[in-house]
């Protein structure tokens, strides 16, 4: 009794509830960060614009690629598709985010970067749990 007042075990039941809610909120918050970019030419050349004053190499191909890198990634996160590459890739490119865009920040700064690297590495290792596509593909049959 004492130790599952402490633990709270029964709470586990809905970790797949929890997964799904959070691949909903973060896919949905990469795909509506980077859709203005897609629509409008002109957001896409600000943002050339704004990777170019951070020395990014090669602005014109970083911008393109990692806007339709967090758009496609945030579907498929969405979607719980692919979950574990989605994740990676979007690690790779909130890492090179906040080496470009944040050095020498304090934590506060830091955080909303960070967590769009934690909450995608946590997808890459955990999977997009039971309520996704990824589990309805790989759902053995019979």
């Amino acid at each position: 009794m004492m130790r599952d007042l402490l633990f709270l075990p029964a709470l586990s039941r809905f970790s797949d509830v929890a997964l799904l809610a959070l691949r909903v909120l973060v896919g949905a918050f990469l795909m509506w960060g980077t859709w203005d970019n897609i629509a409008s030419p002109e957001r896409m050349q600000e943002f050339v614009a704004f990777l170019t004053q951070l020395n990014c190499p090669y602005p014109e191909l970083a911008a393109p690629v990692s806007v339709y890198a967090q758009f496609i990634c945030g579907a498929l996160i969405l979607l719980g598709l692919l979950t574990r590459w989605a994740g990676l890739v979007m690690v790779f490119n909130f890492i090179v985010a906040v080496w470009l865009v944040h050095p020498g920040a304090d934590f506060r700064a830091l955080f909303p970067p960070l967590i769009l690297i934690a909450a995608p590495l946590y997808f890459a290792t955990r999977g997009a749990g039971r309520y996704s596509l990824d589990a309805m593909l790989d759902a053995k049959p019979g």
